[in-house]
């Protein structure tokens, strides 16, 4: 008998529709993109959920028929353009890829394209229509996905990610691939259900080895055990995309219960409705954020500048609390800053050089004015390095293109990039012989994502209330597509 044939695709976008600068086809090209057997070559052992899908036609002993696959680092909404190419590309290969037994597609779940909010779903529906209504298809998607009915209408189940900092990204490939081969097997017929309580999850709040995020998974893992139920999932939702599906769900899948499967989805659901004021957030701002980082004591402090999260879009030159350091006159701090501009300025003095910059500050006006500082070139790097163990993201190969390391003589480091870099691993400062822990405060572009990388070097961790395209308070926002009421927007919201 010859081995199922099943397809591999993925398309994953973060897109933050408040940040003025749209996503092209060439941020795509800078991070990932691969078609046929280079995407074999690309994913074959990674910690992605592309990988889980490899690891898994190993263990069952399906084919995997590569198709295309492709992410970029969060940022605006997608250009049109840009998702007609890719998306058709992706159609074609499958067109060409057909007979299928059936499909695994990896997809972010807060995609948003110029002409399609609801961009996953359009995928989908386009990825159904070549292959019809009786191929399996399972999806996986981020933990921050907004789910809409169609993502669940077009395929026969879904598996998100289970832990923020994301940490189990191939063991959900894995599970989709399981999935799919117990199905094509006929041991099992999924079926899925999912609820979409009025609810927003603060990002402050999602931080899964903590409450409240922790109880979430508490009742997902409950679930996993009811008689009938082949996986379950929370998304915590995604607030910087202003789409109507925005918000948290709850997914079941059942083996042919669905009555059982909206029961589970229910339970979780309602579970999370109960605690609804326990995933608000407050913050402290800057002047008092740096304040509590001086009065220390022993370093390092990591401060989160939350409104500035590259993970969620942000442009990652913001320099809010920079300045705030600077005006305190705080000591022996690093920052990660996106200045093209500047590393041409480093290049053209030299290492050992002394330059005079305004950094950051440079992208739009939310994030603060260009900085200035005057201090020595230390170090120019091409900014490639590797990260070996897992990380937020699923993968280890970087780049933040040509970088520059500027020391002055407050003891504070500078290092600017020429692309946008979420900090998700520590070696994008040790591979430029940087010793974090030697340093006070460090200023993290991020909220939770990086703390896998962060907290075993840090002496506490503090989260920043920074204004910004991420920043944490979603009053500050002004939404035009989002449902209404919604919690806690709209105290007044039911469920």
């Amino acid at each position: 008998m010859k081995p199922y044939r099943v397809g591999v695709a993925g398309f994953l976008h973060e897109s933050n529709t408040f940040l003025s600068v749209p996503t092209t086809i060439a941020h795509f090209e800078q991070a990932s993109l691969t078609r046929g057997e280079a995407l074999l070559q690309r994913w074959s052992g990674s910690r992605h959920e592309l990988g889980g899908f490899l690891e898994g036609a190993q263990l069952h002993g399906f084919l995997p028929v590569p198709l295309l696959a492709t992410f970029a680092v969060p940022s605006g909404t997608i250009e049109g353009e840009a998702f007609e190419e890719l998306i058709g590309t992706m159609v074609d290969d499958l067109r060409s890829a057909l007979p299928l037994d059936a499909l695994l597609v990896a997809l972010h779940g807060a995609t948003v394209s110029e002409h399609f909010p609801d961009a996953d779903g359009e995928v989908l529906r386009r990825l159904r229509g070549v292959l019809g209504p009786t191929v399996p298809m399972i999806m996986t998607l981020d933990l921050h996905a907004n789910v809409s009915p169609r993502m669940i209408a077009y395929t026969n189940a879904a598996v998100f990610y289970r832990s923020n900092p994301h940490l189990d990204q191939r063991e959900r490939g894995l599970e989709a691939a399981t999935l799919v081969a117990r199905t094509l097997r006929g041991e099992i017929s999924p079926v899925q259900a999912i609820e979409t309580p009025p609810l927003l999850i603060s990002i402050a709040k999602q931080h899964t080895e903590e409450q409240p995020a922790k109880g979430l998974y508490d009742d997902l893992h409950s679930v996993l055990q009811w008689p009938g139920i082949l996986s379950a999932s929370v998304a915590m939702g995604f607030s910087y995309a202003d789409v109507a599906e925005m918000g948290a769900s709850f997914l079941a899948v059942a083996d042919r219960d669905p009555e059982l499967a909206r029961k589970a989805a229910n339970w979780m659901a309602r579970r999370a409705w109960e605690r609804r004021q326990d995933f608000q957030g407050q913050l402290p701002g800057p002047e008092a954020a740096v304040r509590q980082a001086k009065l220390a004591g022993e370093g390092p402090v990591v401060l989160m500048d939350v409104g500035d999260n590259v993970g969620g879009g942000s442009p990652g030159d913001s320099t809010i609390l920079i300045a705030e350091v600077l005006r305190q006159q705080a000591t022996n701090a690093l920052v990660v800053l996106y200045d093209p501009e500047a590393v041409e300025a480093c290049l053209r003095a030299g290492v050992r050089r002394e330059v005079d910059l305004k950094v950051g500050g440079k992208t739009d006006q939310q994030h603060g004015d260009p900085v200035p500082i005057q201090g020595r070139v230390r170090l120019i790097s091409d900014g490639l390095f590797t990260e070996t163990k897992v990380r937020h993201g699923g993968w280890g190969d970087y780049d933040q293109g040509l970088t520059a390391v500027v020391e002055t003589a407050q003891q504070h480091t500078f290092v600017l990039t020429s692309r946008r870099m979420a900090p998700m691993s520590l070696e994008q400062i040790l591979s430029l012989g940087i010793q974090p822990e030697a340093k006070q405060i460090l200023v993290v572009k991020g909220v939770v994502a990086p703390r896998a990388a962060y907290a075993p070097i840090a002496k506490s961790i503090l989260l920043v209330d920074t204004p910004g395209a991420t920043s944490v308070n979603p009053a500050n926002f002004t939404f035009k597509n989002r449902r209404r009421p919604l919690y806690p927007l709209e105290l007044e919201a039911e469920y």
